[in-house]
């Protein structure tokens, strides 16, 4: 049942040496900054608990996978440490993801927009279903996908982050998501994904933990800047969510 708190849910249960957490917000599982900060810090612990081979990060529900970062919060930005303190969220997220010492399996039942895709984006591998549509609409509110960008790029190449950023009001399907990179495997239905991927986790988690770990580490070689860029770039975006344009496109957008 999806939650009905304002500041989302975030619940994380731990058998047979899987971590699976489960965030939820009324709005679409979007992320309010208190609820990006708890998953922030989630994810550092987890990545120091020995009893723990791999993580599954999951979503409330049947629907959306996640709406990105929360609008409201957007809108009510009035000065330069607030929006940076606003984009750091999502770049705090994507650095301990890419930091934990775990590898991160996504679980993405539904849709996925600008934020969200940052999230698969840095999970390690992607099982989606068919309704996993993908949009990055962050250039059609004023300001643009700085701080995910570098993760998506990773995943999808700059072609791919170009396609979709510079079409903020189209929906990519998930078997383009897959042929670009960002999913790993799209299945029909919710329950076809859940049973392979519980068979996958768990067998996943058979495997010596030093050895998912080290690998995980390999996998992100070559992003050791990422702790400074995204910072850089929550900063960036903090300023064009102050511009005029930017005012006047949110509040075209809210109404």
């Amino acid at each position: 049942m999806a939650t009905t708190r304002p500041n989302g849910s975030l619940y994380t249960k731990i058998d047979q040496h899987i971590a699976t957490i489960a965030f939820g917000h009324p709005a679409s599982n979007s992320f309010v900054s208190e609820l990006l900060q708890r998953l922030s810090d989630e994810f550092h612990k987890l990545s120091a608990n020995p009893e723990i081979s791999l993580i599954i990060l999951t979503s409330e529900g049947e629907r959306a996978f996640c709406a990105g970062a929360s609008f409201d919060e957007l809108v009510a930005i009035s000065n330069l440490e607030e929006g940076k303190a606003f984009f750091s969220g999502f770049a705090n997220v994507i650095n301990a993801m890419r930091l934990c010492a775990k590898p991160i399996i996504g679980r993405v039942q539904g849709k996925a927009v600008g934020g969200g895709v940052g999230l698969a984006a840095a999970c390690d591998y992607v099982y989606a279903t068919e309704a996993a549509s993908i949009k990055l609409s962050e250039i059609s509110v004023g300001i643009a996908p700085l701080v995910i960008a570098p993760a998506v790029e990773r995943k999808m190449g700059k072609s791919g982050l170009a396609e979709m950023a510079l079409h903020p009001t189209e929906w990519k399907n998930a078997y383009w998501a897959k042929e670009k990179g960002l999913f790993s495997k799209v299945f029909d239905s919710i329950e076809g994904m859940d049973k392979e991927l519980e068979h996958h986790a768990l067998q996943l988690a058979t495997y010596n933990p030093e050895g998912l770990s080290a690998l995980k580490k390999a996998l992100w070689k070559g992003t050791e800047h990422w702790d400074k860029l995204l910072l850089e770039r929550a900063e960036q975006s903090g300023r064009l969510a102050l511009s005029k344009a930017t005012k006047q496109a949110l509040e075209k957008f809210k109404k």
